[in-house]
């Protein structure tokens, strides 16, 4: 069994290996209990680890997703929980905890596969209006945007982009639920009846009307992303955890992991950076950014 290493004053801060096999971990979908069994490190400091490594992932991504020469988005929503679940929020936990439905919004470069940029917050015009216009800050030149069917995006990519975009919404539509509740139509998706393409802005390409990337995306997120796993506990208990786990998942999908379509790193495909990254890169240059915070401070 694993000495457990403790995360104290006196240590002051783990070596950049022991930090590297946390976040590894962490990357990889494991819980935070199973990288603790793994690495010998207390769950205090993997949960420390986490959201300060996730904080630079977020500070660093902001920093160099800018000019980004991408031609066509996708952006879409994806739904979560922090604390508990919206029908069991009181005014109690409300007023202690950000709890409840937590929505995850991301946009998607279809060539490159790039994320350049989510946010974390509800699904109202308000998350949708500073997220798109987030997007629009990143971008060197015009590109043709698709979302689902929303109704809070076209007021939100008006607003953002007014008229220097190429804008559709590919609308699906679904057909009633069924009356069967068994398990297993129970956890399946509601049967898709039909799509159609509504063009909102500019010249589309009625080819590239698609949300099928950004969809495929959701799917990674959910499957490598611990928190956003279905009917488990894994949920997030805190908003902070919530937002630095997101950030490092992306730093990870968009540096370290390599698209097996592209056969490099989405980073990479988009001229972002020369070289394929590793944790150990991560770790390091997380190293050098609180070694220039501590000088700065």
């Amino acid at each position: 069994m694993l000495e457990r290493v403790k995360y104290s004053k006196v240590m002051n801060r783990l070596s950049n290996e022991q930090r590297a096999s946390v976040i590894a971990c962490l990357i990889e979908g494991n819980s935070i209990r199973s990288t603790v069994r793994m690495t010998g490190v207390s769950k205090k400091a993997v949960m420390r680890l986490l959201v300060e490594c996730g904080d630079f992932c977020a500070e660093y991504q902001d920093r160099v997703f800018r000019n980004l020469k991408c031609s066509r988005i996708q952006v879409d929503e994806m739904w979560s929980f922090c604390y508990c679940k919206q029908k069991n929020v009181t005014e109690e936990i409300s007023a202690g905890h950000v709890a409840g439905d937590v929505w995850l919004w991301s946009a998607i470069d279809a060539e490159t596969k790039l994320v350049p940029c989510w946010y974390v917050g509800a699904r109202d015009a308000v998350a949708g209006t500073e997220f798109i216009k987030d997007l629009e800050s990143r971008l060197a030149n015009r590109i043709q945007l698709t979302s689902d069917g929303h109704h809070v995006y076209v007021n939100a990519v008006i607003d953002a982009f007014a008229d220097e975009v190429d804008y559709a919404q590919l609308v699906k539509y679904y057909g009633k639920e069924s009356a069967d509740k068994t398990t297993q139509t129970r956890y399946s998706p509601a049967a898709c009846t039909g799509a159609e393409k509504v063009i909102r802005l500019g010249d589309p390409d009625p080819k590239h009307i698609s949300t099928s990337y950004v969809e495929r995306h959701n799917l990674s997120v959910r499957m490598t992303v611990r928190r956003f796993t279905r009917l488990t506990n894994a949920f997030s208990k805190k908003i902070e955890n919530h937002c630095a786990a997101v950030a490092l998942g992306y730093f990870a999908y968009n540096f370290i992991k390599i698209n097996r379509t592209l056969r490099m790193t989405p980073a990479m495909a988009a001229q972002v950076t020369p070289r394929l990254w590793s944790v150990y890169d991560l770790v390091n240059a997380w190293d050098a950014y609180e070694r220039e915070q501590k000088r700065a401070a």
